[in-house]
């Protein structure tokens, strides 16, 4: 912990603020080792550009400051909203922020802790920080790839067993659902990174579908986007397989969508902007003539949050540097019949992009899977 602070606060002086302020989420965890979940208390973690590091929190959660965490200036509150500020108040009190540009989680911060700190310190402005919290988990290191990979591993464990439960006539939400079960086997947290997307047929062709009652029936594209969750990091995978044998041109776009991943993949390297990869897997499919059928982000960043930086589009300047990793997932959807999805995950080493899924990638028949 004390390496990721003084990170964060080498990127506060950097970004000439005099600090940051962090409610329950993903940063506030990876720098304190602390979980918080947000509920109608508030909690914040506030860091200054002099090293002080002070946690506002309820009586009941502070036992949860062990460790390293020990060491922090804490303010407690009670049940009675009506006192809840004093807290606040004796926060900016020892931590004597009078002044000065704040940087918070523009994606996090709620009105309710905000609210509590524009009271609290008056002369202060509080203001988007995301040029911190972008860099901050931005580069993963070798213990945090290999909980991400033991989360890939987890997840397509869940997918195998998963796919042999598959019969005729079955739900997307019956086997959505069965696919939460199977991952929480395999030993994913229960705290899963989104809910798995399970698309039969025509509701392929929606990149985010929703589970429905429609029923698997021979012809049909299948389609899973899914992902587990090991000690707070993600994985992100999506595979498409048929049922019953499909149409002949919905067969070949796997092929194709298959062969723009491995472009995308192979494209990536350190010193190359994100976009790059975006560009290698886009031409494969727009040389297939399908271009229009395309229109999404090749992928995102992915560590303990789901969406994360970078951000892999076209247009993306920014340069890979080694450990970061993000996903690379084209596809294709052909509106009314079906589509396509190839999802990987993969980070950025000295050789180029290292894949952390290993599940097939050929759109196959889910019968070959079946008990």
């Amino acid at each position: 912990m004390n390496t990721r602070i003084q990170k964060c606060i080498e990127l506060i002086k950097a970004n000439d603020l005099a600090g940051v302020v962090l409610n329950p989420g993903q940063s506030l965890t990876y720098l304190s080792g602390l979980h918080f979940h947000l509920m109608e208390r508030p909690t914040i973690l506030i860091i200054t550009h002099e090293g002080e590091i002070a946690v506002v929190l309820p009586e009941l959660e502070k036992g949860k400051l062990t460790g390293e965490a020990e060491s922090f200036q804490a303010f407690t509150y009670g049940d009675d909203p009506g006192t809840w500020h004093t807290a606040f108040e004796q926060a900016a009190s020892a931590l004597k922020l009078e002044t000065g540009r704040v940087g918070v989680e523009p994606e996090q911060l709620r009105f309710l802790e905000l609210q509590y700190l524009n009271a609290a310190f008056p002369g202060v402005d509080f203001l988007d920080g995301s040029e911190v919290f972008a860099v901050l988990r931005l580069n993963k290191d070798e213990e945090e790839v290999a909980k991400m990979r033991r989360a890939a591993m987890i997840a397509q464990e869940a997918l195998l067993a998963t796919l042999r439960t598959l019969r005729l006539g079955v739900t997307e939400k019956v086997v959505a659902n069965e696919l939460i079960i199977q991952l929480l086997r395999a030993g994913s947290n229960p705290n899963l990174p989104f809910e798995p997307i399970v698309a039969f047929g025509e509701n392929s062709a929606n990149p985010h579908a929703v589970p429905t009652d429609r029923a698997l029936t021979p012809g049909d594209l299948v389609l899973f986007d899914w992902g587990a969750s090991y000690d707070g990091y993600l994985s992100d995978i999506t595979r498409t397989f048929t049922f019953g044998g499909v149409e002949e041109e919905l067969q070949q776009i796997g092929d194709i969508v298959r062969r723009a991943n491995q472009a995308g993949r192979d494209a990536g390297a350190p010193g190359l902007a994100a976009g790059t990869v975006d560009l290698a897997a886009r031409a494969v499919i727009e040389e297939a003539g399908y271009g229009l059928y395309f229109f999404h982000r090749i992928g995102h960043g992915l560590g303990m949050s789901p969406h994360e930086a970078p951000y892999i589009y076209a247009e993306n300047d920014q340069i890979l540097t080694l450990g970061m990793t993000f996903t690379v997932e084209p596809g294709i959807y052909l509106p009314g019949r079906g589509g396509v999805r190839i999802e990987d995950d993969v980070v950025v080493t000295a050789d180029g992009l290292q894949t952390l899924t290993d599940l097939p990638r050929e759109v196959l028949p889910i019968e070959d899977f079946i008990d």
